[in-house]
């Protein structure tokens, strides 16, 4: 029962699972408008989506630094590039793939994100892939965590994650990119995007687990997708 959950300590962590981006009715104008070189109509743009930029930041770099350094420079490259942004995709889905190559970066020159293979799938019989069964945390795990306490918590265990896990698990279970999406934000590979989401989701219910015991699974949608 959540009543029973231990008071978790106010951090910033808590920021990970902030609600979802709402998008601007006028987002299409603003983009045009930018692109004609109206810097107040980038930054309208710019101020609705940089919280989630700068919560994005964290769970990758798990640095709160860090996370101000790939907003800043996130935004600063999105400013350069707005000219080229052709409006195959939302403004916020192209900004969010500037901050993940900027994120990133700062991985590599910390070594944390080495060119490492991420599939090691369970093979069938005839070689194809076979991703593990493992329970899904249905279509939205922030409405899983149904008080502050339990949201503080996870984004807590989510930052015990390794990076590669930490940020597939946000951008697909946190941000709903779907997986062909984030494999590509990632540059990776369909089948690794599944292998390391599984995983994900196996950590952070035995890490769960240690909060709340059995009722940890009763506290996460048990829908398969």
């Amino acid at each position: 029962m959540v009543e029973r959950c231990p008071r978790a300590s106010t951090s910033e962590s808590a920021l990970f699972l902030q609600n979802m981006p709402t998008h601007l009715n006028n987002e299409q104008s603003l983009v045009a408008a930018a692109q004609a070189g109206d810097s107040d109509a980038f930054v309208t743009l710019l101020n609705q989506y940089s919280r989630h930029i700068y919560r994005l930041g964290v769970s990758i770099t798990a640095n709160h630094q860090d996370a101000e350094d790939v907003l800043q420079e996130a935004s600063l490259n999105a400013y350069r590039a707005i000219t080229e942004f052709q409006g195959n995709s939302r403004f916020y889905t192209w900004l969010v793939r500037i901050a993940v190559n900027v994120a990133l970066g700062k991985l590599r020159k910390r070594a944390l994100w080495k060119e490492s293979s991420l599939d090691e799938p369970r093979d069938g019989e005839d070689g194809s892939y076979v991703p593990m069964e493992i329970e899904s945390w249905g279509d939205d795990p922030e409405k899983a965590c149904l008080h502050n306490e339990l949201q503080q918590i996870l984004a807590e265990v989510i930052q015990k994650l390794d990076p590669k896990s930490r940020i597939i698990f946000t951008l697909r279970d946190v941000e709903k990119f779907t997986i062909e999406e984030t494999a590509k934000l990632l540059g990776l590979t369909i089948p690794a995007v599944k292998t390391r989401l599984s995983r994900s989701r196996l950590k952070l219910r035995e890490e769960l687990t240690k909060y709340f015991g059995k009722d940890a699974r009763n506290a996460m949608p048990t829908s398969h997708r």
